[in-house]
Formats: C-alpha cells, structure tokens, sequence
C-alpha cells in the first residue's frame, strides 16, 4: 500500500469517529426536544460510524500498515431547528462520501486493487447513507408540521435496530 493511500485511511478512522460524535449530539439534541425517535435513531448512526472506524482500523492492521490515532474534534453543534439538524445529516454524509471516493481514487492511482475491494461496500453504504438522510428530511417536511404526524414518524424511528456490518476483512 503507497503512502498516501495509508495516510488517507488512517485519517478516515478519525472522521468515522468525528460522525459517530456529531450524531451524537444531533442525537442530544433530539432528547432535549422530546422526540426520543429522533434521538435513537441517530445514536444508531453513531453505532454504525464506530463500526467504520473500527473496520478501517482492523483493515490497516491486517495488511501491516502503522495505525495513527489522533484528536477527535468535537462535533457541530447549537441547533436551532430540527430540519437544520436533519440537514446537516445530509450534508455531512455527502461530506464522507467525498472521502471515501479521495481513498478510492489514490488506492486506483496506485492499483492497489485489494483497498479498492475494500472500499468498494463504503461506496455502496454512503449510497444507502445519503439516501437515509435525504428521505428522513422529506418525511420530517411532510409530517413535521404535524403534531401527530411528527409524533408518528418519531414513533418509527425509535423502532430502527440496529444491525453491525457483515464485512469480512
């Protein structure tokens, strides 16, 4: 594995975890505003971003690559709205998909064809992330102004289980 392809994956361990602080406290502010839906459904985020972290830490390790930890920097936060939140979300995931795509594209540069394999479910998952986002910030438009309607959509939310990625390293 080139330099550059190592350094980018070592730093994508501390975004993962950045994401896994960040929906923490979309996840705080949702408790504070009583839509404990809302609240759990990102801490689901944040589980699956701990996840991330940890699979591009063991994938480091397993093709005996230096692990470097840094500062994880605290997260966005003083909301004023729900949908800024929910927005952020979406912005912030369109944000690690520009990353995981800079990976991909050192990893290409360098044919290092088994980071590319690795890579290629992160691709298909911010896929599936940004369209998670992009449907809660509709859903939120359609019923949020809606006391009952909100109550609902908090209602499923809060029933999101949580399943760990099968990803075999």
């Amino acid at each position: 594995m080139d330099k550059k392809t190592s350094e980018l994956l070592n730093e994508q361990i501390n975004k993962e975890f950045y994401s896994a602080y960040l929906y923490l406290e979309f996840a705080n502010y949702f408790e504070k505003r009583g839509l404990a839906g809302f609240a759990h459904w990102y801490e689901v985020q944040a589980q699956e971003e701990r996840d991330h972290a940890l699979l591009f830490y063991r994938y480091l390790l397993n093709n005996d690559e230096p692990v470097t930890l840094g500062a994880i920097a605290a997260p966005e936060s003083g909301f004023s709205s729900d949908e800024e939140v929910l927005k952020a979300g979406l912005k912030h995931e369109k944000y690690v998909t520009s990353l995981i795509d800079n990976i991909y594209a050192a990893a290409y540069a360098n044919k290092d064809f088994r980071t590319m394999q690795f890579l290629d479910w992160f691709v298909k998952e911010q896929g599936e992330e940004e369209k998670n986002a992009s449907d809660l910030i509709t859903r939120y438009a359609l019923f949020g102004s809606d006391a009952k309607g909100l109550y609902m959509l908090d209602s499923e939310l809060k029933a999101r289980a949580y399943s760990a990625p099968s990803l075999t390293l």
